[in-house]
């Protein structure tokens, strides 16, 4: 996918989404990780069902009156139906019932996040006025992605338990192990646990993360795009600070040139040498780790590069 600039969401609005998540940890006893969603999901008094997008009947049953983005639905779950299809929709929120809905069809390994992201609008009550509301701002695409934006962020916070992860990150070996450990620690997918990583130790050293396909060449399918390999390029704040004209093609050249075609487990790591925004060349240390899914990569900074003289 192409990068693009990210969206930001102002320092009010983090610190409120923040604040109403760590009430949530409150009332939960601040637990231990894994995070019990059900546990969330009890307190906040939510309901959980499934659907499949090939059969509308339960649907049929719940829906009165949603809506899906800028698409009203007023008893016809045949359009909510043509939404989920559509706009590739994998969980839905509906405030009026207090009710989760999870695609049944989607990988198991992805329900949480998609359950969390949904308790996130949950614990927003503007957004479910944005839900039900009808004036001009039901129908901004712009206003659509900034709560998008906010529920993903209410959904990290509360899955890596606030700083808690951040705590534990920072102290622990910048390498890919790492990421492991901590993925098992804290339940979540090796995805989402590479995005908080990254952004945990690269508040001042530049660090950056690679989401793609397999990056062996031999082990390229059909759907791979040269032109935008990358299904996601993770930037640190320091990172995206002083190295924003790093492109993603130039990052997964270097990645491709040292990893293997092996079948899963870690593919091979290297020394790669990135320019900085002023043309300084520096050194990172690439890993790349295939969980037969995805190919993720962790990029960490080590030091400017040594530049050699030569006398005749």
């Amino acid at each position: 996918m192409p990068v693009t600039k990210s969206l930001i969401i102002s320092p009010k609005t983090v610190k409120d989404i923040d604040d109403r998540v760590d009430r949530v940890l409150k009332g939960l006893g601040y637990p231990e990780p894994p995070l019990r969603l059900e546990d969330v999901r009890e307190l906040l008094k939510l309901d959980l069902k499934f659907y499949t997008a090939d059969n509308p009947s339960y649907l049929q049953e719940v829906t009165s009156r949603i809506f899906v983005g800028a698409k009203q639905v007023l008893q016809r779950p045949a359009l909510l139906m043509d939404a989920i299809s559509k706009l590739s929709l994998q969980a839905l929120y509906l405030p009026d019932r207090k009710r989760i809905l999870l695609d049944n069809n989607v990988p198991k390994l992805k329900h949480r996040w998609n359950e969390a992201h949904e308790i996130g609008h949950s614990l927003l009550p503007w957004h479910q006025e944005m839900m039900h509301g009808d004036d001009e701002s039901t129908l901004s695409q712009h206003c659509h992605e900034h709560i998008e934006l906010e529920a993903n962020f209410a959904a990290a916070r509360l899955l890596f338990l606030r700083d808690r992860f951040t705590e534990e990150a920072r102290a622990m070996a910048e390498r890919f192990t790492s990421i492991k450990n901590l993925q098992a620690t804290f339940g979540n997918t090796l995805s989402t646990t590479l995005y908080r990583f990254v952004e945990s130790i690269g508040a001042e050293k530049p660090v950056l993360g690679v989401i793609s396909g397999h990056p062996h060449i031999s082990k390229r399918t059909s759907k791979f795009d040269a032109a935008n390999p990358c299904r996601h390029f993770i930037q640190s704040p320091a990172f995206a600070q002083k190295f924003s004209n790093v492109s993603e093609l130039e990052v997964f050249k270097s990645i491709s040139a040292y990893c293997g075609s092996q079948s899963g487990g870690i593919l091979g790591e290297d020394e790669v040498v990135l320019d900085d925004d002023s043309g300084q060349k520096h050194i990172f240390r690439f890993e790349t780790f295939y969980n037969r899914y995805d190919s993720l990569t962790l990029g960490i900074y080590l030091a400017p590069a040594k530049i050699s003289i030569f006398l005749n």
